[in-house]
Formats: structure tokens, sequence, C-alpha cells
């Protein structure tokens, strides 16, 4: 093993137990019975936490040059919105009309 990926491994550690912490609160944040909206904001909230931890750390972007990660977090800005644009006017029309096993 290299000097470098050596002198890495603690902090490896240390990011990888947050991972695990916060997944661990996901995992108890949904045995409690909280409003619906609060609950999914707090879990796609740590979600992107974790994301973001994982490309920062696991996939190296936080040791490289911010142009590597402008060529991550671009296109992924861009995704979401295309996602948000052909999911969210399908989520109204599901609240208006409903479907099956609502409720």
């Amino acid at each position: 093993m290299s000097a470098e990926a050596e002198s890495h491994r603690g902090l490896f550690i240390k990011v990888w137990l947050w991972l695990l912490g916060l997944t661990l609160v996901e995992v108890i944040l949904a045995y409690i019975q909280f409003d619906l909206v609060v609950m999914l904001t707090l879990l796609m909230g740590l979600s992107i936490v974790k994301a973001g931890m994982i490309m920062a750390y696991f996939m190296h972007l936080k040791f490289d040059r911010p142009v590597l990660s402008w060529t991550v977090g671009v296109p992924l800005v861009a995704c979401i919105l295309i996602m948000i644009g052909y999911f969210f006017p399908d989520s109204l029309r599901i609240l208006d009309f409903g479907f099956a096993g609502w409720q």
C-alpha cells in the first residue's frame, strides 16, 4: 500500500463511521412516526449529505482539482432538474386523482 493511501486511511475510516451513523439515523427516522413531509425532508436531506460525502471522499473529488468536481456537479444538477420536470407534473396529477390503495 502506498504512503499516500496509508495517510488517508484514518480519514476514510472517520468518513465511513459518519456515513454509518447517518444511515442509522435514517433507519431510526423510518420507524418513528413523523409528519410525512417532515420525515421525507429529513430523509432526503440526510441522503444528499451522504451522497456528497461519498463523492467527496470515496470518489476522491475533495483531493482533485475543482474543475473535476464541476464536471460531476453540473450534470448532476441538470439531471435532477430534468427529472423534476418530468415527474413533478405527474405527482400533482396523482394528488388530484388519487390511485388504487390511496389511504
